[in-house]
């Protein structure tokens, strides 16, 4: 029986012309394509980085136009996910017609800063391109500290906050660096300067389409018998708990998300991923009762052996079934089963639903967590003519949730939880954050 990247590289290569103008897409990028078509409100998943700039340092005209430098070079900045003949592809932009819009946010009467800037991201429209920058002017910048519900703590200075905010579909956390260093390079030229090279589009055009093609060659032969045999009785149990979220805003008012963040003794060994799997299971059995095998997810992976370095979605989200019995199997037995999955984490998220529904499972694919993490070396801040911009948080923006933790390695570990207020109720939140932060306490490694 073909695996599903094979009937799907057998379809795109019926749709294949050979122009240039339909690229397939990776697992990753189906899984993004998955995910909008089970939520009810067909939300994106968006990816910004907030960098706040002294007022008036941010000139908007050199910025369309570096920006727009940018997109043309690179094909999945110019490119629209489509259904052609019900398979998923990337539709292509001429070079030429790359419009990156830089939008500058005005604030509504009664409207702070801040929640300007979450009304223009509440307000994406997915028919649109997939890199759009937005610029705040005067947003009350703070000093970084814990954050609940989007109140920060610390000395207030009037600042400009860029957004750059990519659909998830276009690139993942190891895009980031890539598209900083170039959106700084492009923004040096000034206004005037030309377009990349003919020879330089097409290069790039070229390691794209090889890179995709690897990868998917990588998730063909990953979709092995044996490791689907593996997903479905490893998740065979696992049933999402959360309901499906909801439109419109959260009951009582406010912002569309929560957060709550603490600073962390960094470990010698770096982060303790296990450790950070098991507290999120403690998470999940506050949020949903003990008794369920919650699915929740974290990105892993990178870019496949031999491609370059191109912008795209790359990494697989690798589903963990959290297991909420009053008494967890514990960290050593969390990193056991860890290392069992990473052997088979090449497996696309959408055979590993397959597999699992196969198995018996009644999950429909949607995640009730999500982890990530990062390294604060590999984000570097985005400086435009010299001036640096330090990179922020803007807080109680919509998230795909119900909760997501995040842990940005330093040197300390910055723990964040964030939840869909219309999903989670604050204070169960909250009660459960307490509880992931204190299991990783008792149960990390020692701090350098």
């Amino acid at each position: 029986m073909l695996s599903i990247t094979s009937q799907y590289l057998a379809r795109y290569r019926r749709l294949d012309t050979g122009e240039g103008t339909l690229l397939p897409v990776t697992g990753a990028q189906r899984r993004f394509v998955l995910v909008r078509a089970l939520d009810p409100s067909g939300r994106p998943d968006l990816v910004p980085m907030f960098f706040a700039f002294p007022r008036g340092t941010v000139d908007p005209a050199r910025l369309s136009a570096a920006v727009n430098r940018l997109a043309a070079r690179h094909p999945v900045l110019r490119g629209r996910p489509a259904v052609v003949r019900g398979t998923p592809v990337l539709r292509l932009a001429r070079p030429d017609a790359a419009d990156v819009p830089v939008v500058r946010v005005s604030h509504a009467p009664g409207e702070d800063a801040t929640a300007a800037l979450r009304r223009a991201l509440g307000a994406w429209t997915p028919d649109g391109p997939p890199l759009r920058l937005f610029l705040s002017e005067g947003v009350a910048d703070r000093s970084p500290g814990p954050a609940v519900d989007g109140t920060r703590h610390g000395h207030d200075a009037a600042h400009d906050v860029l957004a750059v905010v990519l659909d998830h579909t276009a690139c993942d956390g190891q895009s980031l660096a890539r598209i900083v260093e170039e959106l700084e390079a492009a923004y040096a030229e000034g206004t005037r300067a030309p377009g990349p090279a003919p020879a330089d589009i097409a290069a790039e055009l070229a390691a794209y389409r090889e890179a995709v093609l690897l990868q998917l060659d990588a998730e063909e032969r990953a979709t092995s018998p044996d490791a689907l045999a593996y997903w479905g009785a490893r998740l065979r149990g696992s049933r999402e708990q959360a309901p499906a979220p909801r439109p419109g805003p959260p009951a009582g008012g406010g912002p569309p998300s929560g957060s709550v963040s603490v600073l962390l003794p960094s470990p010698r060994a770096g982060v303790p991923f296990p450790e950070l799997l098991d507290a999120c299971r403690a998470a999940a059995r506050v949020l949903y009762g003990p008794g369920h095998v919650v699915p929740l997810g974290y990105p892993w992976g990178g870019r496949p052996p031999g491609a370059e370095r191109v912008l795209g979605c790359f990494l697989n989200t690798v589903v963990f079934p959290a297991a909420t019995a009053a008494a967890s199997s514990g960290a050593e037995a969390t990193a056991e089963a860890w290392w069992d999955d990473l052997d088979r984490a090449d497996v696309p998220f959408d055979a590993v639903v397959h597999a699992a529904r196969e198995a018996g499972s009644g999950w429909s694919g949607r995640l009730d967590g999500m982890l990530t993490v990062d390294d604060t070396a590999r984000r570097p801040a985005l400086r435009l003519d010299g001036v640096e911009g330090r990179e922020v948080h803007i807080d109680g923006r919509a998230v795909r949730g119900p909760f997501a933790v995040s842990v940005t390695q330093g040197r300390e570990l910055h723990l964040r939880m964030v939840w869909d207020r219309a999903v989670l109720a604050d204070h169960t939140a909250r009660d459960a954050f307490d509880t992931l932060a204190g299991t990783l306490r008792a149960t990390a490694p020692a701090a350098g």
